[in-house]
């Protein structure tokens, strides 16, 4: 019950319980909770008992005189008497009775007048208080309090005659008249066939159909404007557009019968007003609503009135939620008339955005330009693929409006201090004046006047000083452009000049890592530079690879390279191993499971690991290990950019860089690759690698698909490592290894006889750098293990690796470096 009372009337209980304290009685009775009435004020139970002449002192004289003063002992929580929890019960009939929908102090003194037979009737009776006619009194005040224009004249009267419905709903054509509700930009179409629906003799009860965030609330509400601008042919002009909120409905039915009752109350109050059209947004809860054993649930019981044209009831719901709930129970579906609403265009998002933009201006205290607008439009449509416009449009200005605003409205530091101190002395004035040390709290009132002109002076003269912008800040495009930037990890910023050098030099950086393959490294730089300048075609991926040759000469480590040097991290790279593919079934493993098989919930590991993250790399490890069902999926991506998932939603590929590793055409490459360790000219070298590109594309095409090929940006042949290249190779895993040794604070080196000896057994043609690996771990970290483990290399040491006369491998501290 309390959740109804207004603040006035919590302030009464509250002053109530304060008077049993004070006269040490361990109850709050009516004479209490007239106490309180009197005591609060300002209310317009106050206001009446003031106009009796009823003052506090009086009435505590009286009450003292009739029950005396209490022992002195109180408990902590005081309880109600049943007199006065009958008061409370009686100004709940009397909210109900005058069409309130919450619980005022006249209400309150309504309820004791109407109890009669407590203290606080005597009281009212000693202080010669015509209690008869305190409630006429009420009312009168209450008439006296409402401002009734004429124009609303309609709605008071219709307020007065459906009060449950009041009650459990809100009033859209009254709040379109306060100009509360936000413009309806367009839909006229839709507007115009929900106005023909109710035009309807029998069944004239539009269902409003669409995507989360389409609109459709905004139909009804464009309805109720029409109605409060009379823009409405004639058979409408009187009617009321009222929202039924069927949570609320079903609130607090604790027993059976409840439920049915409010909503029977409701139908009835509709049936004599004759002029209200309902809406219930979410129009499938009211299937299974209020439903338990043996009672009726809410669609049910407004059947009858929904095909009699008893009712009419504007619906809203999703295509999901109609198809799943409604389309199932025939009845109900003949009794509602279908209206589509579908997604508007950017364009039409545009114009939406431009009608609400003074709503956004004025809650932000700034000014939005119409670059941004558009710019808003554009980018929500084209990087946020999982939500629909207008609605996701209309949240990017949104959180930019806030985001701008914040940033312009920081105080200085000196200010900050001063207004916490400013919360400090408002929170102890309030206990101050609760505990009735009027004294302290008038000390505690000219502190803050003090510190609020302090704050003032310090805010004037910073506006004061030169460079400091005083005009209202502006929303501009790249502001919206952060807030896309935010929510999906796609760059849309415009380009800074730091990262304009960092792509350019995009190639000399990934070359710290990649060692030789420059045809590689160049097609991929190039890709990102197109798509980071905004050039690519933006209905497909970034690009797409194959990144095809021999094992061991960088595919996957340059797709390492590129997710920690671009996107972050290598962690921001997707990797999908597929030789784990390679049974028809794992393709529901990529998209998820169908309906009724076990996961169907959990979604699939490419295209959730997307919808995540849109902006990534995909690397499709050794992709010609997949199973040949697994192409026919990339098929669409590649293309359009695009894959529907198990559940039928579109992810968006479109931010997403492929790239696809194979060892296809490495039999080729060892066979014509010089792998006899001749040294060619750079000439016979260039026209080998020629050779062998056309052998290794011919292979691909043996085992790939044409359609599938056809689709691939580049196909790009890694070359085999030259001796030089390995060197270099062999150089970074050195560093690698010196690098984890350090942490154990002791510095290596190796000469060059171990470097060249490491050469020597990792260079082989035909595996790439893995057998150079092999030869760091076998002849440089076991060694230094068994020396660490010896007790010879200890903390603070420096030791120098070397090859000795008869070819094995020693492991020298700095004190015997002459040797």
């Amino acid at each position: 019950m309390f959740e109804r009372f207004t603040e006035k009337a919590i302030k009464v209980i509250m002053l109530a319980q304060e008077e049993a304290r004070r006269l040490g009685h361990n109850f709050v009775g009516t004479e209490q909770i007239l106490l309180g009435l009197i005591g609060e004020g300002t209310g317009i139970a106050a206001q009446v008992l003031k106009s009796m002449n009823v003052n506090l002192k009086d009435a505590r004289i009286e009450v003292e005189k009739i029950i005396g003063r209490g022992s002195g002992f109180v408990a902590v929580e005081i309880p109600f008497t049943p007199r006065a929890k009958r008061v409370l019960e009686l100004s709940l009939e009397e909210a109900r009775q005058l069409g309130h929908n919450y619980i005022g102090t006249e209400h309150l003194l309504m309820g004791l007048v109407r109890e009669g037979e407590g203290v606080a009737a005597r009281v009212l009776e000693n202080l010669a208080v015509n209690v008869a006619s305190i409630r006429a009194e009420v009312i009168q005040m209450l008439g006296d309090n409402t401002e009734v224009n004429s124009t609303n004249n309609s709605s008071m009267q219709a307020r007065s005659k459906t009060p449950t419905l009041e009650e459990f709903g809100s009033n859209l054509t009254e709040l379109a008249m306060e100009g509360t509700l936000d413009p309806v930009v367009g839909r006229q179409k839709e507007i115009e066939r929900v106005i023909q629906i109710l035009g309807r003799r029998t069944k004239n009860n539009p269902v409003l159909i669409g995507e989360p965030g389409v609109g459709k609330t905004a139909i009804a509400e464009g309805l109720a404007q029409r109605i409060a601008n009379r823009d409405i042919p004639s058979i409408l002009e009187d009617k009321l557009v009222i929202t039924l909120d069927v949570g609320l409905l079903v609130a607090g039915t604790k027993y059976r019968g409840e439920f049915e009752e409010r909503l029977k109350r409701i139908m009835d109050e509709i049936k004599s007003a004759n002029n209200v059209i309902l809406v219930i947004d979410e129009v499938h809860t009211l299937i299974g609503a209020g439903a338990a054993e043996g009672a009726i649930d809410a669609a049910n019981l407004l059947k009858p009135a929904l095909a009699r044209g008893e009712l009419q009831c504007i619906g809203a719901t999703t295509l999901e939620e109609y198809r799943k709930h409604i389309e199932k129970d025939a009845a109900l579906e003949r009794r509602f008339q279908p209206v589509l609403v579908g997604e508007p265009s950017v364009e039409e998002t545009i114009e939406i955005l431009f009608g609400l933009r003074d709503r956004y201006e004025k809650h932000h205290q700034l000014k939005m330009s119409d670059e941004a607008l558009a710019a808003a439009a554009k980018y929500a449509n084209q990087y946020i693929s999982d939500r629909f416009l207008p609605d996701k449009a209309i949240d990017l200005i949104d959180e930019a409006g806030s985001r701008v605003r914040l940033l312009n409205s920081q105080l200085p530091p000196a200010a900050r201090e001063l207004d916490r101190e400013l919360r400090a002395i408002l929170k102890t004035k309030d206990e101050a004046i609760r505990a009735q040390k009027y004294e302290k709290a008038e000390q505690y009132r000219t502190r803050e006047m003090e510190i609020k002109a302090q704050i003032a002076a310090i805010a004037q003269s910073k506006k004061t000083e030169p460079n400091i912008q005083i005009d209202d800040p502006i929303v501009t495009e790249e502001d919206i452009a952060e807030i896309v930037a935010f929510w999906t990890g796609i760059p849309v910023t415009k380009l800074t000049k730091s990262e304009s050098e960092k792509l350019m030099h995009m190639e000399d950086t990934l070359h710290g890592r990649i060692i030789g393959q420059d045809e590689a490294v160049v097609a991929v730089s190039r890709a990102i530079r197109r798509a980071r300048v905004g050039l690519k075609n933006p209905n497909r991926p970034i690009a797409s690879f194959i990144f095809s040759g021999p094992t061991g000469v960088g595919k996957t480590e340059l797709t390492k390279a590129l997710a920690s040097y671009f996107f972050g991290s290598q962690e921001a790279m997707v990797r999908l191993d597929m030789s784990e593919y390679m049974e028809r079934h794992t393709v529901s493993k990529l998209i998820g499971s169908p309906p009724g098989y076990v996961g169907y919930s959990e979604g699939g590991y490419l295209t959730e690991a997307v919808r995540k993250r849109p902006y990534t790399v995909i690397l499709f490890d050794e992709i010609e290990k997949a199973h040949p069902d697994i192409f026919n999926l990339l098929l669409q991506i590649l293309e359009d950019g695009r894959l529907t998932d198990a559940k039928g939603r579109t992810i968006d590929f479109k931010n997403t860089l492929l790239i696809m590793t194979s060892n296809i055409g490495s039999k080729v490459i060892e066979k014509g690759g010089g792998g006899l360790g001749f040294e060619l000219g750079e000439s016979q070298i260039e026209s080998q690698y020629n050779r062998i590109k056309s052998l290794v594309n011919e292979e691909l095409k043996q085992y790939f698909r044409p359609e599938f090929l056809n689709r691939l940006d580049e196909i790009i042949v890694f070359r085999q490592l030259t001796k030089d290249e390995v060197r270099e190779i062999a150089d970074l895993m050195l560093n690698e290894v010196f690098e984890r040794i350090k942490q154990q604070d002791i510095n290596l080196t190796v000469t060059e006889r171990f470097k060249n000896r490491l050469v020597d057994e990792g260079y082989n043609p035909s595996y790439g750098a893995r057998p150079l690996r092999r030869a760091v771990m076998r002849l440089l970290e076991d060694s230094l293990a068994e020396e660490v483990l010896a007790g010879n290399i200890n903390t603070g040491d420096t030791a120098v690796v070397d090859i000795n006369e008869e070819g094995q491998v020693k492991v020298l501290l700095g004190d015997k470096l002459e040797v």
